[in-house]
């Protein structure tokens, strides 16, 4: 991986050389680990923000908990972050682009469909750059015991939570659905909600399930249990070889007791990473710092039960076509995640065109 990463980014300079002569035309990127990309334009900013907001989702949810928790752990005598509740990836990235976050936790299959322009998204967004996966996020189909749920296929004619719109969640519940050959807006009767509704529509009995894309153990899902018969849904093995088939970002998952104590048996079913992302506007120096600060704060390491699953020698490989920041670049360059020449890479952010990953 970091002998691949080296020879794009030494591609990525003879592109950006390439591009200051042409016309500047932007061009998508190819899904999948072999990422081959047409030159494309990203413009990087040298802001340093005092407040650094951070894009987050629900209050029930592992992103506003963990992202609370580790920039707590982060801030320092020239810049803190005001952590904010929101609709979850989508309108995390949204809102980079509109310029009302500075930061975000992201899904990074729904980063990868912003950044082409794809699944909700009717036009590439260029503003945001990857900073690290931080940890896994499990796709969690919830059933109540009552429903009678054990397989995919047993959601067809129930009511079933499936995600705030166009958040990670409802990408996720969405193909899980289709690789069961079910379609969510006829074969189930489809509700969108957040974790904490969808929690309480289970312990009302107004739904029979839902989908949950978070790290595990979820809050939401935790303190239903403590109030309601619940079961974990295992996806099946056909379900998930075709979803790992059809979408390379995700990898298959075992929940066990370690996630709920309500599991007595093992789950199959499949996850996702959750990602750091910036604005192109914040500077350099500012994202290296906060980089650095991730994978060196010792306060870091033990802010949230997910931190423990935060891996820097991975840490890049699940960005796909989305380009790290300069300054994340620079900081994964000197610490040999990324072997390229500190040269090359200043000149790469001077230029302010990366390629894709």
């Amino acid at each position: 991986m970091k002998k691949f990463l080296a020879i794009l980014l030494a591609l990525t300079f003879c592109v950006t050389c390439f591009a200051a002569c042409g016309d500047g035309n932007e061009g998508t990127t190819a899904a999948g680990d072999e990422t081959t990309a047409a030159p494309t334009e990203v413009v990087y900013g040298d802001k340093t923000f005092d407040k650094i907001k951070v894009g987050t989702g629900g209050t029930t949810g592992t992103y506003y908990a963990f992202a609370g928790a580790s920039t707590q752990a982060i801030t320092t005598d020239t810049y803190g972050f005001e952590v904010v509740s929101t609709g979850g990836s989508q309108a995390n990235i949204e809102g980079i682009d509109d310029g009302d976050y500075h930061m975000a936790t992201v899904q990074n299959d729904v980063m990868n469909y912003a950044y082409n322009g794809t699944n909700g998204f009717t036009s590439p967004i260029k503003t945001f750059s990857a900073v690290a996966c931080i940890y896994p996020e499990v796709c969690q189909l919830i059933a109540t015991e009552a429903s009678g749920i054990k397989t995919v296929a047993d959601l067809r004619g129930k009511n079933v939570a499936i995600g705030d719109a166009g958040s990670g969640v409802f990408y996720n519940a969405t193909q899980i659905l289709a690789a069961a050959g079910l379609d969510y807006e006829t074969d189930i009767n489809a509700t969108f909600a957040s974790f904490g509704d969808s929690a309480t529509a289970l312990k009302d009995g107004a739904i029979d399930a839902a989908f949950i894309t978070a790290g595990t153990p979820t809050t939401a899902i935790t303190e239903l249990a403590t109030a309601t018969n619940v079961v974990a849904v295992d996806l099946g093995d056909d379900v998930i070889a075709k979803l790992m088939n059809d979408f390379p970002f995700y990898t298959k998952y075992e929940m066990t007791s370690a996630d709920y104590g309500f599991i007595t048996e093992s789950v199959n079913t499949v996850a996702i990473m959750a990602t750091y992302v910036v604005t192109n506007e914040m500077s350099e120096a500012q994202v290296y710092e906060i980089t650095k600060n991730l994978w060196e704060n010792e306060d870091v390491a033990t802010c949230h039960a997910k931190a423990a699953q935060m891996d820097i020698n991975t840490t890049v490989n699940g960005i796909g076509d989305v380009p790290l920041h300069p300054g994340a670049l620079k900081y994964y360059v000197e610490k040999g995640i990324v072997e390229a020449a500190a040269d090359e890479t200043t000149v790469a952010a001077e230029e302010t065109t990366v390629a894709a990953e």
